[in-house]
């Protein structure tokens, strides 16, 4: 291995060094986050450059795993520029873009892969005109308050509801929602 390294220019041995070590910190990464330590809080630590506050993620540029994105494409793409026999400078300005470009695509993935995950927060207007079931029985004409069961959103939610029907929905009653009245509270039609 020291013969290997031996033979190298200053430039090759820099190329090769980068690769290598980014390499293995992509590998570390990548098993880290795997196991499940992939929130740790080193991106923080670089700042970031924010596309817009949407309560999300936002666009991150600057975060430690794409640095290490970076000088790994950067470190692997010198080697084999050096290794085609490019001049210095071509060989360090596409070195460069390449790096460049992978923190770009890095960043643009997970800021799309976060534009994906589901909040788990239930938007009340959703409901509406949404089928569902009477789980606690509803007094006739909002004399009593009971609980329906509905999916919306992906998940079954069971929410608190009246309704003008002259008669009491009974457990087990088909009903639709036709408004919602609070931030908690459904306005229900039994269906016929």
């Amino acid at each position: 291995m020291n013969d290997f390294f031996a033979q190298m220019s200053s430039q090759e041995f820099i190329y090769w060094t980068i690769a290598l070590v980014g390499s293995g910190l992509f590998v570390i990464l990548f098993i880290v986050t795997m196991i499940g330590g992939g929130d740790m809080d080193m991106e923080s630590d670089m700042g970031d450059i924010d596309g817009g506050d949407d309560g999300g993620v936002g666009f991150q540029f600057f975060t430690f795993k794409n640095v290490v994105a970076f000088f790994t494409i950067f470190g692997w793409t010198g080697v084999t520029c050096i290794g085609n026999g490019m001049s210095t400078g071509i060989s360090l300005f596409i070195s460069s873009l390449a790096g460049l470009a992978m923190m770009v695509l890095t960043s643009a993935l997970f800021y799309w892969m976060s534009k994906m995950v589901q909040s788990g927060t239930l938007k009340i207007k959703n409901t509406i005109g949404v089928i569902g079931e009477v789980y606690l029985p509803i007094g006739a004409k909002r004399s009593k308050m009971g609980k329906v069961q509905i999916k919306v959103q992906g998940s079954l939610r069971e929410l608190d509801a009246i309704t003008d029907a002259e008669e009491d929905l009974k457990t087990n009653s088909i009903i639709k929602v036709i408004d919602v009245v609070s931030d908690e509270l459904l306005l229900v039609e039994k269906l016929k």
